[in-house]
């Protein structure tokens, strides 16, 4: 069974432009049976991205006792992937300047790592294999690792 891992900017972008929480309550329904399902998770680093928002409707959502029941990956990343994602995925030498713009994104790719065979990262961020270093995208780092990547529309 695929289980697809949902970056912070697919739950924003979603709620934002496409299916407002308060007009499209269905679609939020949907992704929680998804969770239930264990189709899909949000990993705890992004998860974390989504609750320190500010205190809108997916804040809100997102904080709910069922959303984190049904959506919240219930397991530790491995640091020694989190590790090779940023060093062999973005650059060996990067400082803490350079982790800090990276983000958590080394740690949903982490993940999707430990069973690439069943995993899938999905974000809304676009291709742009010319970037080095700390401006690496998502679906371009999955790449080199043979790791799927959904990416969806954005504005």
């Amino acid at each position: 069974m695929v289980l697809y891992f949902l970056d912070t900017n697919v739950l924003i972008d979603a709620n934002r432009d496409y299916y407002p929480i308060e007009r499209v309550p269905e679609f939020w329904s949907w992704l929680e049976e998804m969770g239930r399902q264990n189709k899909v998770k949000i990993p705890e680093e992004m998860y974390a991205e989504v609750i320190a928002g500010s205190k809108d409707e997916l804040t809100v959502w997102a904080k709910s006792k069922r959303v984190k029941d049904s959506l919240l990956l219930d397991e530790q990343v491995d640091s020694a992937l989190v590790l090779k994602t940023l060093t062999a995925g973005y650059a060996p030498d990067l400082d803490e300047v350079d982790i800090e713009k990276i983000g958590k994104d080394p740690f949903l790719i982490a993940y999707a790592l430990q069973n690439s065979d069943t995993r899938v990262v999905v974000t809304t961020e676009g291709s742009k294999p010319k970037r080095k270093r700390e401006n690496r995208r998502i679906p371009d780092v999955c790449k080199d690792f043979g790791i799927r990547c959904c990416v969806t529309p954005t504005n």
